[in-house]
């Protein structure tokens, strides 16, 4: 706790952070040593979480990529999140459960794993390289908590239409640009407005039609200004 609170009035700007940015090979070497963190690989297709049998970790994807699924009541998944190389996730980060959710490498993917408790030593704090590394990580982990948080205000929304007018003000809201470029494509947006994306489809149609918005492949154009 006392380690936390160290970095508490840290100001937050990177969009995304580097978990080991600052810290040479040399002390990327030392600094595992120190924590006791172990790599492990994945095929694609293989699940992550699982092999731990543990929540007290904290997980950094080296190289590949991986996808954090929601299985409805159903069976159905929609994507929760998108893990791509230097991603930091972990059962209690992410906030996920092994009853509703699933991490699955989604290509050869390489793991490290640190162990909570080996995090919070206080004698970590006499190397400068763990430092800089948990400074980023506390970055990124707040990032991810803020992104969490309005992504809980946009499923709020009750109908389709709601979500994705929320959706373009909160990008709005940070970007101060009425281009919205999606990162990767459109059944994406979908599953991250936890939505049919049939019904999506339809309902970005109409607000094209309203002249709401103007879509150009990947790009939406925002056509009125948002109050925020």
């Amino acid at each position: 706790m006392h380690l936390f609170a160290k970095y508490v009035n840290i100001f937050l700007v990177m969009s995304m952070v580097n978990p080991f940015a600052g810290i040479s090979e040399l002390q990327k070497t030392k600094l595992f040593k120190l924590l006791q963190a172990h790599i492990y690989k994945f095929n694609k297709n293989e699940e992550i979480i699982p092999t731990f049998k543990s929540e007290n970790i904290i997980c950094i994807l080296l190289e590949g990529q991986a996808n954090i699924y929601n299985i409805s009541y159903n069976g159905e998944e929609y994507i929760s999140e998108k893990l791509f190389e230097n991603s930091v996730f972990g059962t209690n980060i992410s906030g996920i459960d092994y009853n509703e959710y699933q991490i699955r490498a989604i290509e050869p993917s390489t793991v490290l794993v640190i162990q909570y408790k080996n995090l919070m030593e206080t004698d970590n704090l006499n190397h400068r390289y763990f430092n800089i590394f948990f400074s980023n990580v506390f970055e990124i982990i707040t990032k991810k908590l803020r992104d969490n948080n309005n992504r809980i205000k946009i499923l709020t929304k009750k109908s389709i239409r709601e979500k994705l007018l929320a959706y373009f003000e909160n990008s709005y809201k940070i970007s101060r640009s009425k281009h919205i470029y999606l990162e990767t494509n459109f059944k994406d947006l979908a599953d991250y407005l936890s939505i049919n994306k049939s019904a999506m489809f339809r309902e970005l149609r109409n607000l094209k039609d309203e002249h709401f918005i103007k879509v150009d492949g990947k790009r939406i154009t925002l056509l009125y200004t948002p109050n925020v």
